[in-house]
Order: C-alpha cells, then structure tokens, then sequence
C-alpha cells in the first residue's frame, strides 16, 4: 500500500472514530495545552459569522485580531452557525476557505477555534463541518456536536431539541443523520451533560450551545432547553450558558441562581431588531446590543472578567465574578 492510501486509511479511521463518538451522543474530553504560567485562561467568543466576509465580518474579524493579540488569547470558542446559508456542500466546499480561512488571519487568531454546529449548518452536510479533513487543512478547525474542553467547558448540541426543524421545516433540508432517532438522542445527550457536570470538579462550570435559554432578541427563549437544560445547569451550579443564534450581543442573569446567560452572536449581518422584555424577569437584564460584534473571557482560579466589544473595538459591557461573589462592573 502506497504513502497516499495509508494516510487516505487512517483518515477514514479517524472520521469513523469522531463520527461514532458524535452520533452516540457522549462527551468526549480534550484537553487544550496551558500556555500561561499562572494557569489563567484567556478566550474570544464568536458566533453567526459564515458569510465569506460581508455583513461587516471581514471588518470584525480584523477587530477581533486586534483585541486577541490585546489579550493574548489562548483560543476562540464559535457558538455555531458557522457557514451560510446553508452550512458546507461537503470538505472541499469553497465556503470553508472564503469564510473562515481567508477572513481570521491575522496572528492571534491563529489559535484553536473550539466550535459547535447551528441550525443553518445543519441545513448543509453536517458531518462536513466535523470531518479531520478540514482539521488538516486548516490547523486551527475543530468542530464536534458535543464535547467537553479541558475541565470547564461543555459544549452540547442544540439545534435536536427545536421542535420546529423536525415538524415544520418549511423548504429546508436538515442533515439529521446521527440524530436520528431523535428522542434516544436527545436522552442520551441530557444524560451524559447531567453526569459529566455532576462529576465535574471544576471551579467554573461553563456550558455552550448555539440555542439561546434565554433571550430577549428576535428568535426568544428556546423552550425545549428551558425545560430539558435548564434544570440540570441550576441544579449543578453552572457558572455560565453561551450561546449565539440572536444576531447581537446579550447579557441576562438569573434572579434565582449563580447561572448567566451570554449570547455572543454578532459574528456578521445583525442589527434585526426584535426586543421582547417579556420573555424575562425584568430585573434580570443586563445588557443587550443589537448590533456586530464579539465577547472576551479572562478566567482564573478565583475570577472571571468577560467584556463585550463592538466592530470599533469599543467596550459596551463589562461584567466580573468570583467565587465568593457576582457583581456587574
């Protein structure tokens, strides 16, 4: 067997292997290598970016390198939606490179993007966006429907749990392959989230997801997971919940619990308008910015900061926590 076809094997093997963990449902664990010596995180959040640079993301993208090398971050979570419309063709869909590739190149971007499927990615070749092919072609990729990162982080799959993909699609076509049968698939995932945070030593417990839980932009509250997900974060003293999927950037808190809730979605075309206070406890909004733009995360042992930033590299919140305590900035 030639050079070529053991390396064409081994990636048929490798594609098996992440495919069988994805479509099981279970939470797989990496591990990303520290980097400071304080043992300090430092991270940008992203989200609804794909659109081969219009809508401002090219302009955000150069942004957000200024303000990664500021940081010195360690690596970029995306909250999904990450190609569209319609997700990736297959791994030589030109999408790949005209929106992500070709857009964050500047330096301190160049750093591991940990990213989740939404639901326009679901619309293309869903296994696409998860395949070690486009891991080697583009180093910094990696894309799985559910896993955790290091001991803080959980990323769950959330586009399953909308009833309306399944009942009500209207002219679009999911790629449900390895979600079907749905109900197993869902149980399986809420399981393996509810005993990993259980078991989760962790002194921060951050979970991420494309759905919103809680929102007050155009697309809401997403009901299935205030009633599937929700539970299991209180009740495990999840520190945070991000998300993207409403175009803008958001900050509630709960009333009742550590828990808050982020939404990191201005990755491109926003500014949608839609802002529906009473899907809420007033007293639990925080911030809320109809426009592009992306989130910062410092975390510690004791401390966390995150900021939100807009497309000039203004500051519009700044939020702070530690163990002992929450408090707004």
């Amino acid at each position: 067997m030639g050079r070529n076809s053991q390396l064409m094997v081994l990636m048929i093997m490798i594609l098996f292997i992440e495919i069988t963990v994805t479509v099981n449902g279970e939470l797989q664990r990496f591990v990303h290598p520290a980097t400071k010596g304080d043992g300090s995180i430092s991270l940008l959040v992203i989200g609804d970016w794909g659109r081969k640079g219009r809508y401002n993301q090219s302009q955000l993208a150069y942004q957000m390198g200024i303000t990664a090398q500021k940081k010195d971050v360690d690596f970029i979570i995306s909250t999904g939606d990450n190609f569209y419309p319609s997700g990736l063709t297959d791994e030589n869909d030109p999408a790949f490179d005209e929106s992500f590739t070709n857009i964050y190149t500047a330096p301190s971007l160049l750093k591991k993007w940990y990213t989740v499927l939404g639901n326009h990615d679901y619309r293309g070749n869903a296994i696409a966006q998860l395949s070690p092919i486009l891991k080697a072609k583009d180093s910094k990729w990696f894309c799985m429907k559910s896993f955790i990162l290091n001991t803080e982080f959980f990323f769950i799959d959330t586009t399953p749990f909308e009833d309306k993909y399944f009942t009500d699609p209207e002219d679009e076509v999911y790629d449900w392959r390895g979600v079907l049968p749905r109900d197993k698939y869902l149980s399986t995932l809420l399981r393996d989230l509810e005993s990993a945070l259980i078991e989760s030593q962790a002194k921060w417990k951050i979970v991420v997801g494309h759905h919103t839980i809680k929102s007050v932009g155009i697309h809401g509250n997403t009901k299935k997971l205030v009633q599937k997900v929700l539970p299991i974060l209180e009740a495990n003293d999840v520190d945070l919940y991000i998300n993207g999927h409403d175009h803008c950037l958001e900050h509630i808190s709960s009333h009742h619990s550590r828990l808050q809730f982020l939404t990191s979605g201005g990755g491109s075309k926003a500014w949608r308008g839609g802002y529906d206070r009473t899907s809420i406890n007033e007293k639990e909004m925080r911030f809320y910015y109809d426009g592009q733009g992306f989130m910062t995360m410092q975390i510690t042992e004791t401390d966390i900061d995150i900021d939100f930033y807009d497309i000039f590299g203004n500051i519009l919140h700044k939020w702070g926590a530690s163990k002992s305590f929450f408090s707004s900035i």
